[in-house]
């Protein structure tokens, strides 16, 4: 693989990562409402997820999810259910950031690596996002040198992205600012979530 191939890969994967989505949401929840280590351990088995992806991929089992759309609908509904499960989670009082934040109670670091990773797995825009353009630099690697750069690419930079973003919302100045605003931040959370189920159910 050369250099300008690559390059263009470590593009495609940051725009990826970088664009505004679910993944984002659950990050700021967790750092807001764990802190950095949670951030981070949230990051990085959202990462995995990505990786889980770049795997499929590159074994070609990214053909036979796209030439089985009933594999893939069942994929996209069960995105949509944990993204709306998140989103009404984040609106209930109870339980939310805001009541986690007012008791001094944190989530848990499973809490973290769990909904860093579903939410990546069970994310029908990352699943396409492999389909459509990931596969294009799997069939150029041919090498098992090239394929292994092929995976870790957006492994690695997933997991960096977000582990960015983590230590940015837990920094004490921020998490000052957010922990005034943290009901709001819940029922935003909450709303943006359920309405990203509901463009995922809708567009299908």
């Amino acid at each position: 693989m050369s250099i300008s191939v690559w390059l263009s890969l470590v593009l495609v994967c940051m725009l990826g990562a970088m664009s505004p989505g679910p993944s984002l949401v659950v990050m700021v929840r967790h750092s807001l409402a764990g802190g950095r280590l949670h951030g981070i351990v949230a990051a990085w088995a959202h990462a995995l997820g990505v990786g889980f992806y770049a795997v499929l991929t590159l074994l070609g089992l990214a053909v036979v999810l796209k030439e089985s759309p009933t594999l893939f609908s069942f994929i996209t509904y069960a995105g949509a259910a944990y993204l709306a499960w998140l989103g009404i989670k984040s609106l209930r009082a109870k339980g939310g950031v805001a009541a986690k934040l007012e008791k001094g109670e944190k989530t848990t670091l499973l809490e973290a690596a769990r909904d860093g990773a579903m939410i990546s797995v069970l994310n029908p825009k990352l699943a396409l996002f492999f389909l459509a353009l990931f596969s294009q630099f799997v069939a150029i690697g041919t090498d098992t040198f090239s394929r292994s750069v092929i995976v870790a690419t957006p492994f690695l930079i997933d997991g960096l992205w977000y582990t960015v973003v983590a230590l940015v919302l837990s920094s004490s100045h921020m998490l000052e600012k957010l922990k005034k605003n943290a009901l709001l931040i819940d029922r935003l959370c909450g709303l943006v979530l359920l309405g990203l189920a509901a463009r995922v159910i809708i567009t299908m």
